[in-house]
């Protein structure tokens, strides 16, 4: 088992100090970071904790996974590598043909 666990499930507001500390009762945390949305700054309710041994990665997702935490249940297993994904096509607009035109897009009626 890696040392780097995946924890999901996590209240919104939970601090990466919130997150060492509670993964402390398992072991020696080497870090604990939170998952940031780029565009709203807000988390995206997962994030990674680093445990200083396998065996105490193992006790970690033996102690907390499927245990409630800030009142939500954690999902904590072995992080996984990181996958290459294709890069995104398109421009800010989604790639949909844009989101211009649609000045005239009233339902009235056209004077001449």
């Amino acid at each position: 088992m890696a040392t780097k666990l995946y924890v999901g499930g996590l209240p919104y507001s939970t601090t990466n100090e919130e997150l060492s500390a509670h993964f402390a009762g398992a072991g020696s945390v080497t870090s604990a970071s939170i998952i940031i949305d780029k565009m709203s700054g807000r988390s995206k309710g997962f994030g990674f904790v680093e445990m200083s041994s396998d065996a105490e990665a193992q006790a970690a997702v033996e102690m907390f996974n499927g245990k409630d935490f800030g009142g939500r249940n954690l999902t904590v297993n072995e992080a996984r590598p990181m996958e290459a994904r294709p890069p995104r096509t398109g421009g800010s607009f989604g790639g949909n043909g844009g989101g211009y035109g649609g000045a005239n897009r009233g339902g009235g009626r056209r004077e001449y």
